[in-house]
């Protein structure tokens, strides 16, 4: 006769499937609360302290951890001596495992959750047994997800028993789910003893969908969320129309999430290629998105839109004006909806806390044979910014150099903003020098970049860029400064009256 042990906390479908077990033939062994179930569902079974000849002790946190039941399941069917080992020691085989563990994941997410609590639901019997029914894969079933149980089922009824194929997919499944697991586990202790960069570094991460290619169409990809917070990210979001995304709107709407962040006041960002090509704050949302659209008249179409505040009929009815690949904001009157769904393509994502910024999450970067890990740039200036030149800066251009500062924090280096009223107006980014970043700006910002701004997300090497700068009408900068030439850069902003902040703080992003 076979046997199955079934222990399980997530009891969906359980007695269902245990119930056409037993029409099959087999003997059923079980624990605990499962037990309880399976018995009062009129479901004949064993209790595994009958099988262990122990009793469950330390409150169940020892029950199968009994050579009866790792015996049952690790010895190889065609090895003579395992056999004779079994019959001498007389051990019943335990030809399927069905163990789901403990909660863990659900645990940590609690409210108000206590150390006891979580250490508590560390699975320690449920991992070992199904590792050990992996491991024998070739002559034992072991089954986690219940969305297993018809399949198994159908080649039980059908073919007798399980397939190899079919064993080997599942204990796939546990290796996969135990390695999952135990990453929740270490990166709970990395955190509680604040640990950034343990000797070992192990990434736990949720399917969330696959994609229908890449970053280009011969490249295959999917998506996968991390464990705990997801307000204000994308990981979390609602989409409320549109079809899919794909690589490269999930690549670029989080680049606009993450600049977004940056600004309180009410603030549309719009990205193209993960870069920004427009951003405004202003009294309201419309007055925002006027600004971001005016930046880049021709860049935005096709872009993704990020609001901080809900957007409304008449926000709506601009946005609707150009095409759109994404809108993104903490939420959307139904009039908004109304007018945004009448095109059948655009993505409209609700994301709930879009400004929240209260997250643990590492930067981290792929590279050939590794990884470059660092924590996010979320230090927006150092306690004392510096005014180096003889010209102050007036308070209406203080703000604007604060606000040209957060946007350049979101560009890629070399990058310079420059900026008026709150609103970028020419932006330069991703070049190899800097000089060339500063030429496109002052290009794109036209006739607006006299009295305007500017932000440089590093230094300046040279005096040539303040030389463009001052030829160009721009009147105030800031600056990381730290550069061999800062005096030479200080004295010819002087010379050109212009006022020049240094934040000893700079914003790479590469």
């Amino acid at each position: 006769m076979k046997r199955a042990l079934i222990s399980v906390f997530h009891k969906e479908g359980i007695v269902e499937f245990a119930s056409e077990l037993k029409k099959l033939g087999w003997e059923i062994i079980s624990t605990g609360g499962t037990y309880k179930i399976l018995k009062e569902s009129g479901i004949e079974v064993i209790e595994v302290n009958n099988v262990t000849n122990f009793p469950e002790i330390l409150d169940g946190r020892v029950k199968t951890l009994n050579p009866y039941i790792h015996g049952g399941l690790l010895y190889i069917r065609d090895n003579e001596n395992h056999i004779k080992t079994i019959e001498d020691m007389k051990i019943d085989p335990i030809d399927m495992v069905v163990n789901n563990l403990y909660p863990f994941e659900e645990t940590i997410n609690k409210l108000n959750v206590t150390h006891e609590e979580i250490i508590e639901n560390i699975d320690i019997g449920g991992p070992s047994m199904i590792r050990a029914a992996a491991k024998n894969y070739k002559d034992v079933t072991v089954i986690i997800d219940p969305s297993d149980y018809e399949q198994v089922l159908n080649e039980l009824k059908f073919e007798g028993k399980t397939t190899f194929r079919t064993r080997q997919y599942l204990a796939r499944k546990v290796f996969n789910y135990t390695a999952y697991y135990d990453t929740l586990i270490s990166n709970y202790f990395n955190e509680i003893e604040e640990v950034i960069f343990p000797e070992k570094l192990t990434l736990a991460y949720k399917s969330k969908e696959e994609l229908r290619y890449g970053e280009n169409p011969h490249q295959k990809a999917a998506f996968y969320k991390e464990v705990g917070k997801k307000e204000g990210t994308l990981a979390g979001a609602i989409q409320l129309h549109g079809k899919e995304l794909s690589f490269n709107n999930i690549n670029d709407a989080n680049g606009c999430i993450e600049a977004l962040k940056e600004f309180d006041e009410p603030t549309v960002v719009a990205v193209k290629h993960a870069n920004p090509c427009g951003i405004g704050s202003g009294k309201d949302i419309l007055e925002a998105y006027k600004k971001a659209y005016e930046c880049d008249k021709v860049s935005i179409f096709g872009g993704i839109i990020a609001a901080n505040r809900e957007i409304d009929e008449k926000v709506a009815e601009k946005i609707n004006q150009i095409f759109i690949e994404i809108v993104m904001a903490p939420s959307f009157t139904e009039k908004a909806l109304e007018i945004l769904t009448q095109k059948k393509n655009i993505r409209i994502m609700q994301i709930d806390s879009i400004i929240d910024r209260k997250y643990k999450e590492l930067d981290i970067k792929k590279v050939l044979g590794g990884l470059l890990v660092q924590d996010k740039d979320r230090i927006l200036l150092n306690e004392e910014i510096k005014i180096v030149t003889k010209n102050q800066p007036t308070e209406k251009q203080m703000e604007d150099l604060l606000f040209a500062w957060k946007a350049a924090k979101s560009v890629k280096s070399n990058g310079v903003v420059i900026a008026k009223d709150k609103a970028t107006i020419g932006i330069g980014l991703g070049e190899v020098n800097r000089v060339w970043a500063v030429q496109n700006a002052i290009e794109r910002a036209g006739e607006k970049v006299k009295g305007a701004v500017l932000a440089s997300d590093g230094f300046f090497p040279f005096k040539d860029s303040i030389e463009l700068l001052s030829s160009a009408g721009v009147a105030a900068i800031i600056q990381p400064g730290g550069s061999l030439k800062d005096s030479e850069v200080i004295e010819e902003a002087d010379k050109n009256s212009i006022s020049m902040i240094i934040t000893g703080i700079r914003h790479f992003k590469h």
